[in-house]
């Protein structure tokens, strides 16, 4: 679950920030704080999934918004806030979106409700939105030699795998001891610290030159992703034949054509659809919906499995989220010269195929075993696979363009990975939970309840699902239900997996088909050639 800004920054000729090489040290402590506090919100809630839910007696569909609300922005306003910081200046614009950030979270730890919890998510996401590319950029506009680039973009990659490493142990070991209220308002006071280490540290920098806001871009493709996760995710429960799902998915239809049609009349789109005539560049975008998909679809499955079925303790439940987390830093000198000697079609290919492998792995351990040994094969085979894809993806999509396209190709990838991203929790919910609906209200017939009891049992799947029938306390009834709900839920969220593997193992043939295993890639001049 880690996020890359969908923005390259413009080079340091352009810039407008003078040179201090004084204040370099502190700008590169506030960028990383910024990037390190933006990948803690998004890590935040895989560990205490299972909290929340029982707290706020969340459905299945309300608990899959309350992840996806902070993703939704971070997918798809990176793009427009780094022409912002672009514009305005990042060091504004990074102070900003961490108070904004703090608003959110602030939200979120005084919230009684999941509609209070999700517009918390919402407001915090916007703010990662803009800390993302607004971080990155406020380093490299003060790194302008090679050797402090390098310096520079190492720290913040860093920064980034801390934050998605520490969140789960954070959220985990607070809920332990505490409301999972106080994991948000602890987050709320990192996002206040970031603010301040920002506007004391921070240098300001700007690159106005060509850099202009496509409203319309943004606005159309904002709508349609919204519009299409609202039919994934309430479909479910509201019926995939309801007005409002039908309706989203009409609307996700109507505005994703306006969106092609606005970009193909935009001066400064911010997604240059001619990209999409290189085809192994249209395969790449592909892939990285898709394997993203499967890989955050996989982990949210996995915290779903162990905070809600299994009712782990939060930071029992972060420590598997963490093994998988702590794979790429660990290895990422070794994925560096990988990506040198072999090139990124072969990283892909075995990335993908070791994800959708844990995944698999994972499927087949029994849900009533809680033991940590016999998930560390699934667990490492995630983190590895996604090390490898990780660290590649984008250099599979920059190989293929003309130079001077390189910057576009990277953020586009960036973005299209995010829709993946956002794209997983959904689906995955979806599905498991149609399937887990399904095989209660049979099983629900068989399981020797009074009339009494199998209304009330119904009432609750009705309104709620089969996360709220397995969560609430209804006494004995509960112990009477409990072997249901959980062979029902296993069912649906064993065959999210089988999901998540198929993509993955989908994203890694498209890669051996046309990303192929030559050591470097498509060559410029091919590129040059196809784009002609």
């Amino acid at each position: 679950m880690v996020s890359t800004p969908a923005y390259d920054p413009p080079l340091p000729a352009s810039e407008t920030a003078p040179a201090v090489p004084a204040r370099h040290t502190g700008t590169i402590v506030a960028g990383c704080l910024a990037v390190c506090l933006a990948q803690i919100g998004l890590v935040l809630p895989a560990a205490i999934n299972g909290e929340m839910q029982r707290a706020l007696q969340t459905s299945g569909a309300e608990l899959t918004w309350i992840s996806d609300a902070f993703l939704v922005p971070a997918a798809i306003l990176a793009l427009s806030f780094g022409v912002v910081g672009d514009r305005y200046g990042r060091k504004k614009l990074v102070v900003g979106a961490a108070l904004l950030a703090a608003v959110g979270y602030l939200v979120s730890a005084t919230s009684a409700t999941a509609a209070q919890l999700i517009t918390g998510q919402a407001i915090s996401g916007i703010g990662a939105a803009a800390l993302f590319p607004a971080s990155l950029a406020m380093i490299t506009a003060i790194t302008t030699t090679p050797a402090a680039r390098a310096r520079g973009l190492a720290s913040w990659t860093a920064a980034l795998s801390l934050g998605a490493f520490i969140a789960p142990l954070m959220s985990g070991g607070i809920v332990e001891h505490a409301p999972f209220q106080w994991a948000f308002g602890v987050t709320g006071v990192l996002a206040v610290i970031t603010a301040v280490a920002a506007w004391l540290l921070g240098t300001e920098s700007s690159a106005p030159e060509g850099r202009s806001l496509d409203w319309p871009g943004q606005i159309t493709v904002a709508v349609a992703m919204l519009a299409l996760l609202y039919g994934i995710i309430q479909g479910p429960s509201d019926g995939w034949g309801s007005a409002p799902v039908v309706a989203s998915f009409v609307t996700f239809a109507v505005f994703i054509a306006a969106f092609i049609v606005v970009e193909n009349r935009s001066a400064a789109p911010m997604l240059r659809l001619s990209l999409f005539r290189i085809p192994a560049f249209a395969a790449s975008a592909a892939m990285a919906v898709i394997g993203m998909l499967g890989f955050l679809g996989g982990a949210y499955d996995l915290s779903i499995r162990l905070g809600v079925i299994q009712h782990r303790s939060p930071f029992e439940a972060a420590i598997p989220v963490m093994i998988i987390q702590a794979c790429t830093p660990f290895i990422w000198p070794l994925l560096v010269r990988l990506l040198h000697r072999v090139g990124p079609g072969p990283m892909l290919v075995i990335g993908f195929l070791a994800m959708a492998s844990g995944q698999l792995w994972l499927r087949a351990l029994p849900i009533d075993d809680t033991a940590l040994p016999p998930m560390l094969g699934p667990l490492i085979l995630n983190g590895v696979g996604f090390g490898l894809v990780v660290a590649a993806i984008t250099a599979a999509a920059v190989n293929v363009v003309p130079q001077n396209l390189t910057g576009m190709a990277a953020a586009t990838t960036s973005l299209v990975r995010d829709l993946g991203q956002t794209l997983g929790p959904a689906v995955v919910g979806a599905v498991a939970l149609g399937m887990a609906a399904s095989r209660l209200t049979g099983s629900l017939a068989d399981a020797g309840l009074t009339p009494k009891e199998h209304g009330i049992a119904s009432a609750i799947l009705d309104g709620g699902g089969p996360i709220a029938l397995h969560s609430v306390d209804l006494g004995p009834l509960s112990a009477k239900l409990a072997p249901y709900t959980t062979d029902a839920l296993a069912h649906g969220y064993n065959n999210g997996l089988v999901l998540t593997a198929a993509a993955c193992v989908t994203a890694a043939v498209i890669a051996a088909v046309f990303i192929g295993f030559r050591p470097s890639g498509t060559a410029p001049a091919e590129a040059e050639r196809s784009a002609a």
